[in-house]
This record gives C-alpha cells, sequence and structure tokens, in this order.
C-alpha cells in the first residue's frame, strides 16, 4: 500500500482540534488493515514531520435507520498520531 492509501483523511472535530493545540496530536481515517508502523511512516513521508507515538482504534458502524430497514455504516480505524515537540502539519 502507498502512504496515500494508508492515510484516508484527517477527522476533524472540536476535540482533535484541541489535541492538535495543546498536545501535537493529529487524527487521521486510516486502513482498516494498517499498523501502527505503516502509520506512522505514511505520516512521515506525506508531511515531513517526525512523528513520537501512534495510537490506533476501531471504530464500529453506527445502526441507522433507512427507508427498508435498519442498516450500518461501515466500521473504519482511526489513528492519533502525536508529533516530536515543535513541530507540526499546515492545513490541517
Amino acid at each position: 500500500m502507498t502512504p496515500f492509501d494508508i492515510i484516508r483523511r484527517p477527522r476533524l472535530t472540536e476535540k482533535t482540534v484541541h489535541l492538535q493545540n495543546k498536545l501535537d496530536t493529529y487524527t487521521f481515517q486510516v486502513h482498516p488493515s494498517a499498523n501502527k508502523t505503516q502509520v506512522k511512516e505514511a505520516v512521515e513521508s506525506i508531511f515531513k514531520v517526525k512523528v513520537r507515538k501512534v495510537a490506533t482504534m476501531n471504530c464500529r458502524g453506527k445502526r441507522r435507520r433507512t427507508r427498508l430497514g435498519i442498516g450500518y455504516t461501515a466500521n473504519w480505524k482511526k489513528a492519533y498520531v502525536t508529533l516530536v515537540a515543535g513541530q507540526s502539519i499546515e492545513g490541517i
């Protein structure tokens, strides 16, 4: 997998913006089969920063009502990426 296949998109919420400002931690939606080492290498190659720590978690899909009954959104994987002190990712 290429780095752009591993990192799908940044997750921007109130919580993640707070983590960016206070702890230099960025949140990304990543490929479900990607591991921490792959996420670290992908972030370092795409954004040209040094990664200190990566934490991942699997998020279950939510139950939703549709016109045809009950359905579920897709499962996905989230990665919290902490950068070395003094570095940041511009544009996120």
